[in-house]
């Protein structure tokens, strides 16, 4: 018997902060579908929890922030990195680290600051963006874009993920435009459709309108857009999420059609490849083989459902990452480990629970970890969410309590709860 691990609160908080609707609604009528602009005045808060203009200076001027962490772009073209890095000096001899002063020069030029992966470095960031990966079962990153006065950062291009952009400071002209190729896959940028995407930013566009602080602006993928910043500087959050798509389901069922001989079979010796007659029924005969693989959809079987679902459950995981743990407060916390520690299933790792032969094993891409059956009611109970005492571990004693506790601190399965 296997169980997956919730992913948590039905509420989405994390995604409430970016739309003014419900997230029923905005599943319904948006995700994938149709820009959403949201002012301030619609959301439940604005953002300076999140990220502000000193942090900003302070990534830049005391982080010791490296590429690709960091770019910059001037008038739609991305700068050589030398123009904005240098060695760290004595004792940190590394040569593409941010230098304030580069930056300083090409940004009062009118450059567009770009720090990226902010889901990485900035601590309120890392634990927003866990909560919105929950939220929204797909994979999500942060980057801030520093615009100068006046600047426009990019030409007009769409992106290959859903984006939420979150005004942090300063005000920003959007201009959006509706799609030239809907649900552009990762590797159909917009590049491949420059001048239709030209010619659209041309036409009257679909939104058009200033972003100022603690607005938020949703973007399905595909759809173009430019910035430019007005009478002064900008700062604005872009939350990119590259959804799973049918596609990804498409690919996880053929990965398992190798299972069928018939599909396994070579093709003809001596086929004119150039011929597209001669190669067509080769494409049918694959075709009635690929029917004749599938299984009837009223009827799927558990044995092909399961693997879509691991290989997706995989993909996730390997595209994000769960809670950080503080391995030094860690370990002190387990020498002193007690009945009355609290504990609590580490935030965003996903996991699966099986049980046989007398086990209880806890999947993860961070490994396996096998337990005595006897741990199943206390390991269900974390894995459900919030925080608990080891002595109220059910179905354990309190000596096996401290016991499994310690176990999975450890192999950094719970974290410390307050």
């Amino acid at each position: 018997m296997s169980t997956d691990v919730e992913r948590g609160p039905s509420d989405r908080p994390a995604l409430s902060r970016c739309i003014g609707v419900s997230p029923d609604t905005f599943a319904r009528e948006y995700w994938g579908a149709s820009p959403l602009l949201t002012p301030a005045s619609a959301l439940p808060r604005d953002f300076d929890d999140l990220f502000s203009s000193a942090a900003v200076d302070e990534l830049v001027s005391r982080r010791g922030v490296r590429t690709p962490f960091i770019r910059m772009a001037q008038e739609g073209d991305v700068l050589s990195p030398g123009r904005f890095t240098g060695s760290g000096g004595f004792g940190a001899e590394i040569a593409d680290q941010v230098d304030s002063a580069k930056v300083l020069a090409r940004f009062a030029d009118g450059a567009t600051i770009v720090l990226q992966g902010l889901h990485r470095l900035w601590p309120p960031l890392i634990d927003f963006t866990r909560e919105l990966v929950d939220d929204l079962g797909h994979p999500a990153q942060v980057n801030a874009y520093v615009t100068p006065a006046s600047s426009r950062g990019f030409d007009p291009h769409y992106d290959v993920h859903d984006v939420f952009v979150l005004q942090i400071a300063g005000e920003k002209h959007w201009r959006i435009h509706a799609p030239v190729h809907e649900h552009p896959l990762r590797d159909q940028p917009w590049s491949q459709h420059r001048a239709a995407v030209a010619a659209r930013a041309q036409e009257s566009p679909v939104i058009d309108a200033v972003l100022r602080p603690g607005d938020a602006l949703y973007l399905p993928r595909g759809w173009i857009h430019s910035a430019e910043a007005l009478g002064g500087t900008s700062v604005h959050l872009t939350i990119g999420m590259p959804s799973f798509t049918r596609d990804d389901v498409l690919r996880s069922i053929l990965a398992r059609l190798g299972e069928s001989p018939e599909l396994r079979r070579p093709l003809p010796l001596g086929v004119d490849w150039t011929d597209a007659a001669a190669v067509r029924p080769l494409v049918e005969e694959t075709l009635e083989a690929l029917r004749a693989a599938l299984p009837d959809a009223d009827e799927l079987p558990g044995d092909v459902v399961r693997p879509v679902a691991d290989a997706l459950a995989a993909q996730l995981a390997e595209t994000t990452r769960p809670e950080p743990v503080s391995p030094l407060a860690t370990v002190d916390a387990i020498a002193r480990l007690d009945g009355r520690t609290r504990v609590r299933w580490r935030a965003g790792l996903r996991a699966r629970l099986e049980e046989s032969d007398g086990r209880i094993t806890i999947r993860s891409r961070e490994g396996s970890l096998s337990l005595p059956a006897e741990a199943a009611d206390a390991l269900h109970r974390l894995a459900a969410g919030g925080p608990i005492a080891v002595a109220d571990l059910p179905g354990l004693d309190p000596e096996s309590a401290v016991v499994v506790a310690r176990r999975l601190l450890r192999e950094a399965v719970l974290v410390l709860a307050p």
